[in-house]
């Protein structure tokens, strides 16, 4: 097993223009979007897909102001938080408050503002602990997002199997986008002497905490394991990567493995066939609604490590890049921006 040597990028905070969409689609909207995921000096690669819907919005004339905070399951970090966002919303004239998560709408109750909730996967599904089951904190966290779904004016939701666990139907289906800029193929030797990767093995990427329960890295080593006197394989390990480097390591390796326990939209998987790269997922999210159309990708029925083997020994074999780039055109960033603008609109029109 490799992993994948993290570096710090340079975080740039960029109020964009209006020019990319001439109608200047968002000018009249200010927003405050709240989130615990953003990059920061100790968490430099927090909440990728976040910052590049800020960073798309405020290209589209939205005028966005982030506040970051770090709830640690801590009441009294949640008490400053919301006063703080009190004190920011009766200084600002804003339009309306974005939350990202569930968790994040409670810092905007009582509404002053028009809310819109942005639900993305754990916050509706619960959290994992060590031993592979569901936690209390985890529960708590889906009453908490059910109850500030109830709240919003509008709600969206990452994957349609999202859906199932809110409190009503009415809801905005807006997965993450993509930077296709960024996320594009490389030549592979290129890219293995780039990141100094073996030429002469299997590269498997695994492009996740190996340490969070949910992404079951146990169960990619297993299944690893089972190839190991048909290929030679390496398990690559990429977390807290910088996104920059991603599109690198996608195009130096031969597959990506996902073996999540649940997942909304996982952005690694669009990113991969953005890339050209063959997945092997099991069937969690939109994964299969993203992969169906896609000759060279595996969608795994169970989770065992034998059928999730067969699926990478499948892949390997081939030895062929997919045609992933063309199914994702439609996760463009500037395409999914004007959907939530719209949501905004929505919003403030309800109110």
């Amino acid at each position: 097993m490799k992993r994948a040597a993290p570096t710090t990028p340079v975080i740039k905070e960029t109020g964009g223009s209006c020019q990319d969409w001439p109608d200047g689609l968002g000018a009249d909207l200010r927003v405050l979007m709240i989130t615990s995921e953003w990059p920061t000096p100790e968490l430099p690669n927090s909440g990728p897909f976040i910052r590049r819907q800020v960073e798309y919005l405020r290209r589209a004339g939205v005028r966005v102001d982030v506040f970051r905070y770090r709830g640690a399951r801590n009441p009294l970090n949640y008490l400053r938080a919301w006063r703080q966002v009190r004190n920011k919303v009766s200084k600002t004239s804003y339009d309306l408050v974005h939350a990202q998560f569930g968790h994040s709408a409670l810092l905007a109750l009582p509404r002053r503002l028009p809310l819109v909730v942005t639900f993305r996967g754990s916050d509706l599904e619960g959290i994992v602990g060590r031993n592979g089951g569901y936690t209390i904190a985890g529960r708590i966290l889906r009453r908490v997002s059910k109850c500030t779904a109830r709240l919003a004016d509008q709600v969206i939701i990452v994957a349609e199997s999202l859906a199932n666990h809110l409190p009503q139907r009415d809801y905005h289906l807006i997965p993450s986008g993509l930077d296709l800029e960024l996320f594009c193929p490389m030549p592979q030797a290129a890219a293995r002497r780039q990141l100094d990767l073996p030429a002469d093995k299997h590269l498997v990427l695994f492009a996740a905490d190996p340490d969070n329960p949910v992404k079951r890295f146990p169960l990619a080593q297993a299944a690893a394991a089972i190839l190991s006197g048909q290929f030679e394989v390496e398990m690559v390990v990429a977390t807290d990567v910088p996104q920059a480097l991603m599109p690198t390591y996608m195009s130096a390796c031969d597959a990506l493995l996902l073996t999540s326990l649940h997942e909304g939209s996982p952005n690694v998987v669009k990113e991969a066939l953005a890339c050209n790269l063959p997945v092997v997922s099991v069937d969690v999210g939109d994964v299969r609604h993203r992969m169906e159309a896609i000759d060279g990708c595996v969608l795994c029925t169970h989770d065992s490590p034998e059928t999730i083997a067969t699926g990478l020994a499948k892949v390997l074999k081939n030895k062929q890049r997919i045609d992933g780039r063309s199914a994702v055109g439609n996760l463009d960033e500037r395409l999914l921006s004007e959907l939530v603008i719209s949501v905004y609109k929505q919003a403030v029109r309800r109110a």
